[in-house]
């Protein structure tokens, strides 16, 4: 089981430009890559996005790729030095043929086509992806080993929360047999509270206790969360994405409890049921954090 929490940092070195990918991702419910990278190099991101995805089946991951320049590598910037001298020659001989003012500036040589070449240190797409690849790589074994890492932490708290939730309910099951005698009590005892002489034995007390002890009857309730408890513990063991499973598993078991909670009409029952769906609660948000 994996966190979608994580973070992964390669580097690579080509022509004496340093590469450097970083990927963060936290949790979302369906699968975002976001990619910022060098203009030059955009026609890369769909391999990016390609890698990624095959890695990784949930979160929002944040692909941060930049280039730093070391000493070795070519110039950004590419002039042509003669044809700017050219220019600027005839530019002049202009100026004083047609007795023009002297307004010349760089920046009418720069403007001239031609004399701006295309960086020579532009890192060519091509060139540039096994590089790429190789660093993306690393940064996503990175971090897959942090998602592991993070997960099984999340695995230990999930199974420490969910055996206090199987001990209440263990409790809940001892306490069942006695919820009929107990309103059958309360309610003899609510009688003579009021004046009223009802017979032990009254047909009309037995015939509520029964259909008291119908209605209040969980063990279906209870037959399903254990069932959903052992699918629970067992999803907790798997490497692949189980995080929607547990998602759904969690809904499932909030509405076994809300059942049972309102069958019981049993005072303790009902606060083990409540401290039931508390602890649920917390499984529920750790779940949200689940690849």
């Amino acid at each position: 089981m994996k966190s979608m929490t994580g973070h992964g940092r390669g580097e690579g070195v080509l022509r004496g430009s340093r590469l450097t990918v970083e990927l963060h991702s936290v949790n979302r419910k369906q699968n975002e890559v976001v990619v910022n990278l060098p203009r030059e190099l955009a026609s890369l991101e769909p391999g990016i996005r390609e890698l990624i995805l095959s890695q990784l089946s949930r979160g929002r991951i944040q692909v941060a790729i930049s280039v730093e320049r070391g000493e070795g590598a070519p110039p950004l910037l590419g002039i042509d030095t003669d044809l700017a001298r050219s220019c600027c020659a005839q530019l002049r001989a202009l100026q004083n043929e047609l007795g023009l003012p002297d307004t010349l500036s760089i920046d009418s040589i720069l403007r001239v086509p031609g004399v701006l070449r295309s960086p020579e240190g532009v890192l060519d797409p091509e060139e540039t992806w096994p590089v790429l690849r190789d660093a993306l790589h690393h940064a996503l074994q990175q971090l897959l080993a942090m998602r592991a890492k993070e997960g099984a932490h999340l695995a230990s708290d999930l199974r420490a929360r969910l055996a206090l939730v199987r001990s209440a309910v263990d409790r809940i099951a001892a306490l069942q047999p006695g919820v009929t005698t107990r309103y059958r009590e309360n309610l003899i005892d609510r009688i003579r509270k009021a004046g009223i002489e009802l017979p032990i034995d009254d047909e009309r007390l037995a015939r509520e206790v029964v259909l008291f002890a119908e209605r209040s009857d969980f063990s279906e309730e209870l037959t399903r969360l254990n069932s959903h408890f052992s699918q629970f513990t067992l999803l907790l063991q798997k490497m692949e994405p189980v995080g929607r499973t547990l998602d759904f598993l969690t809904q499932e078991i909030a509405r076994e409890f809300n059942t049972l909670g309102a069958k019981a009409n049993d005072a303790e029952i009902s606060h083990l049921t409540v401290t039931c769906k508390a602890e649920m609660e917390k499984i529920r948000e750790q779940v949200q954090n689940i690849e």
